[in-house]
């Protein structure tokens, strides 16, 4: 039988080389003490330049870029029908070996965590499937103006496009405050602004390993790492705003429907309250819209069933599955929506806050906490993963007896 840990280093490193989730490097180099030692961790501590804009002081130290991974967990050696209680979950890794748990689609922290939640995760006990990833600009000691969302005032949606093995040669494509392009190299540590804008910018993405960008039209672009922009897609008028994800090796353009509806105020103003409560307009999501890119005619196609995968859309990523591996979710658009934020108090429900269900072939929408079913996949984390995790404790602590 073959020694797999006598592998020549070199093999092991172009094998660790095309593994970019850190969830399955990890894996790879927890197999044996020399996988382990000829292959090192990867990390994300590059500063980035304060973005000018007019204005605003650059009197700053820069950006910190830390990255987001986002994963599907479920028991090892099972299937969606012998294990229906799949997790999402969403990690932050700041400091090699210390992870936070976010929710799936925000960058909310889960804050505290509760008492009974492992505090090891050892992704060799499940079957995990990273689903997509997302990369976050934060200021470093400096922010330009106050309150916890100041970070967030200038760029939207980065993507990262790694030109080397380890990361450290990378390009990043983002949408400026303008609606323009924003393109930073790390060779030539600066930021550039692509000026080609008919109308801003929507979305971007990196999609077979080219950056794609689409504009509030639907007009959707290629960006070449010279800030080249070539046209893909011409428009796709409708909806206003427009999402990029990436399905089972297609590209796909979702189009948010919005409209005006009023929210009665939460304010208790007195007596005169009851009489006329006070009426405020906010947006509501009320229909999406498909569409597939045919790169040979340069337009999205509609597409009216998802057949077997599930969207998720936020601000910060999108990210597609297999609804074989979510149980029971089928043909359906995950999203946020503040319209549909509750002030319930109850835990159980505070992590599945502004979440909507869209259904794609009924065209119906709800709030996810109208589906126990699908809540599950966000909160509360399953029994599974407490049980096992006290396995692993117990059989720890058999082995020191």
């Amino acid at each position: 039988m073959a020694d797999w840990s006598q592998l020549p280093k070199e093999l092991i490193e172009e094998i660790a080389n095309r593994l970019h989730s850190p969830i399955y490097l990890l894996r790879f180099r927890s197999v044996c003490s020399s996988w382990r030692s000829a292959v090192k961790p990867r990390t994300l501590t590059s500063r980035f330049p304060f973005l000018p804009n007019d204005g605003i002081s650059d009197n700053t130290w820069g950006f910190h870029l830390s990255k987001h991974s986002i994963f599907l967990m479920g028991l090892s050696g099972t299937g969606a029908e012998m294990n229906p209680d799949r997790w999402l979950i969403k990690i932050e890794e700041n400091v090699p070996g210390s992870m936070h748990l976010l929710t799936p689609l925000s960058r909310l922290r889960i804050s505290p965590l509760p008492n009974d939640f492992p505090k090891v995760l050892d992704s060799s006990n499940y079957r995990v499937i990273e689903l997509g990833q997302e990369y976050v600009l934060h200021y470093v000691h400096f922010r330009p103006y106050g309150g916890r969302n100041a970070g967030n005032l200038y760029m939207e949606k980065i993507v990262f496009m790694s030109l080397d093995s380890d990361g450290h040669d990378f390009v990043l494509l983002t949408i400026h405050v303008s609606g323009k392009l924003v393109m930073f190299k790390s060779g030539d540590k600066r930021w550039s602004v692509i000026n080609d804008m008919p109308s801003p910018y929507d979305d971007v993405i990196l999609f077979q390993g080219n950056f794609y960008a689409v504009d509030c039209t639907g007009r959707a672009v290629l960006v070449g790492l010279s800030s080249n922009v070539s046209l893909v897609a011409n428009p796709e008028f409708g909806g206003d705003k427009k999402f990029l994800v990436e399905s089972n090796c297609e590209l796909l353009m979702v189009d948010l429907y919005l409209s005006l509806v009023p929210e009665l105020s939460d304010l208790d103003d007195g007596e005169d309250y009851w009489y006329s409560p006070p009426v405020f307009m906010g947006e509501k999501t009320v229909k999406f819209k498909v569409f597939k890119l045919v790169r040979e005619e340069q337009k999205w196609v509609e597409v009216k069933n998802l057949g077997d995968r599930v969207l998720f859309l936020s601000d910060d990523c999108t990210f597609s599955a297999s609804a074989s591996d979510l149980s029971g979710c089928k043909n359906c658009i995950f999203f946020t929506d503040n319209f549909f934020y509750t002030s319930d108090d109850d835990d159980e429900m505070f992590k599945s806050r502004a979440i909507g269900v869209y259904d794609l072939e009924s065209g119906s929408i709800a709030p996810l906490t109208d589906f126990p079913e699908y809540s599950k996949l966000f909160w509360p984390p399953p029994d599974w993963l407490k049980l096992r995790t006290s396995e692993v404790q117990t059989q720890l602590e058999e082995l020191t007896l």
